[in-house]
């Protein structure tokens, strides 16, 4: 499923932003993001943009692995994020699990953290099924 997952991303922003899933389960999507020049800010952190683009990446997957028969898709429809840490150099994880699957509506919390593990952001997303 991660490999199938990964190519879909092929040629859109996760791709772009140099997302790499590593589990991808019903249950659990994670994925992980290198800090480089290219998604960090004028002051060399990771920026919030691209915190924000690789949790809003792994809730919707999982979002997606959970659509009900006949539905055609999800989009989000709410994200509230909050940023505990400045990250400049290594990776980043994201682990995003479900809170709520229903019939219209998932929600998800994604965890960021570095690779020491600290807390970087934790965000919270509804995503409604198309």
């Amino acid at each position: 499923m991660k490999d199938q997952i990964q190519a879909a991303m092929k040629g859109i922003l996760p791709e772009h932003l140099g997302i790499a899933f590593e589990e991808v389960t019903k249950e659990r999507v994670t994925a992980s993001l290198r800090v480089r020049p290219e998604v960090t800010t004028n002051g060399g952190r990771l920026h919030g943009g691209a915190i924000m683009a690789l949790a809003d990446t792994v809730g919707a997957v999982g979002a997606f692995l959970n659509l009900p028969e006949g539905a055609s898709g999800t989009t989000t429809i709410e994200s509230k994020t909050n940023f505990f840490a400045g990250v400049s150099e290594g990776l980043v994880r994201a682990t995003a699990e479900p809170v709520h699957i229903g019939k219209r509506t998932s929600c998800w919390t994604t965890r960021i953290v570095d690779e020491k593990g600290r807390l970087v952001a934790q965000v919270t997303q509804t995503q409604m099924v198309l």
